[in-house]
Order: C-alpha cells, then structure tokens, then sequence
C-alpha cells in the first residue's frame, strides 16, 4: 500500500509539474510581487525606519520571504478548484489509484514552486546588499522552517481549493495571510506598534518566525522564538492536515 502511494503522488506530482512548467507565469508572478514590495521598502522606506540594523533589507528579508510563500499558495488553491470544477478528481477516483496521493502532488508542487520563487527572491536580496554570516546549518535550519512554514499554508489553501464556489473565492483566502505579516516584526520593531497592535503582533506565528530566521541569517542565539515558530507551524499544519483531509473524504463520498 505505502509503495503503491508513494508510485501514484510521484505520477501524479510529475502531472502537476508539468502544468506548472507550461504556465511559467505562474511563478513569475508570485515572485514580482514580493520583489517589488521588497524594492519599495527599501529604496523608499527604508532610509525613515529605525530598526537598529545595519541594512534594512537583511531587517526585511525574512518578512518578504514569509509573503512569498502566503502569495504562492494561492495558486495550490486555484489548480485543486480548477481539478474540481473540471472533473478529473472524479476521473481519478475511478482508476485503482491511492485517494490521497492526488491532494499529496498538490502540496508537493506547492512545495517545489514555492522554494524556486524563495531561492530568486534571495538572489535579488543579495544584489540589493543582502549579506548573512549564517553557516551551513544556520541555512538549513531556515530552509526547514521556510518548508514547514510553506506545508502549514499549503494544507490550508487545500481546504478553500476543495470547497470554493469560484475561482475569486479559491485564492481570496490567501489575502489576509499576505497582509499578516504587517503586522508583525517583519518590517519594524514591534515595540514602535500601539499597545494593542503590539500585543496582537508579539503573539502571533509570522513574528517568532521571522525572529527566528532573522538570528539564523546573523548567526545569532535564537533562544525561545526557533521553538516558538515550530510550535506553531506544526501545530498549524496538523489541525490544516486534519481539515483537509476531512474536506477531502467529503467531496468524494
């Protein structure tokens, strides 16, 4: 059973990536809008913000990264619709394939196209004068916490993909997930926020995530937040997971 999944996600994720390769616009997409955002906040805002930083885009860059992913999942969202809305779930259910092998390739491409979109988002960073002192563990360790972070709004974007009445209802989902992490320590110090916006953003994920990729890019001790922002992706990629799936045996009951 565990070899005939593992056969029928790797066909079926091979499908996914090559729609993906036909629709290259897709990726491009997700990744102007968080370099642009980028660009403007540095080259515009930056010089106003006060961060106790030396360069302000290795202040923002774990920021940026966050909205990358919440902007690429989206498009998880629009490819499951669109699966529905053509009927080829229906198709798959028929032939002797494992039932859940066809939401896996949809959060494997998610994974996949999202980590390209990082990887160029960091290239232009580092032309924009983005420097890290991290070492080799230091990027993996960032490198996890991106890829969990990417597998928790991936199942999320699973559940509006599954259930969405139109296209505009499928990504719409992922609008206040982008607007999070302005509200957050992702592009200032939380302690310059307003009592309430302070509490609400010292106690949400993005912060302890992005504090704690931000001491891994400058090799420093990351303390309670690298446990912090586990604890929260894996918690809300389980209780995402367990949605989904439900959501998933419903539509195909």
């Amino acid at each position: 059973m565990t070899k005939h999944f593992f056969g029928d996600t790797a066909a079926l994720l091979g499908r996914s990536l090559r729609h993906i390769t036909r629709s290259a616009d897709t990726i491009i997409t997700t990744t102007i809008m968080p370099i642009a955002m980028m660009l403007l906040f540095v080259y515009v805002f930056g010089g106003a913000i006060k961060t106790g930083s030396d360069s302000y885009v290795n202040y923002l860059l774990p920021g940026i990264l966050l909205i990358t992913i919440a902007s690429g999942i989206a498009y998880t969202a629009f490819r499951l619709f669109m699966d529905m809305k053509s009927g080829i779930f229906e198709r798959f259910q028929s032939m002797p394939i494992a039932r859940s092998s066809v939401l896996w390739a949809h959060v494997l491409t998610s994974v996949l196209a999202n980590l390209i979109s990082l990887v160029v988002v960091v290239l232009v960073a580092l032309l924009m004068g983005f420097r890290s002192g991290a070492g080799a563990l230091g990027w993996l360790a960032v490198a996890g916490i991106l890829v969990l972070f990417t597998l928790a709004l991936t199942w999320i974007a699973v559940i509006p993909g599954l259930t969405a009445k139109s296209v505009e209802g499928a990504s719409a989902f992922s609008y206040p997930l982008i607007f999070l992490p302005f509200l957050s320590s992702a592009f200032v110090p939380t302690d310059t926020m307003p009592g309430p916006v302070r509490a609400f953003a010292e106690h949400q994920p993005v912060t302890s995530i992005v504090n704690a990729i931000r001491d891994l890019f400058n090799r420093q001790p990351v303390g309670a937040d690298i446990w912090t922002a586990l604890a929260w992706c894996v918690g809300i990629l389980i209780v995402a997971y367990l949605f989904a799936m439900a959501t998933y045996r419903r539509r195909i009951a």
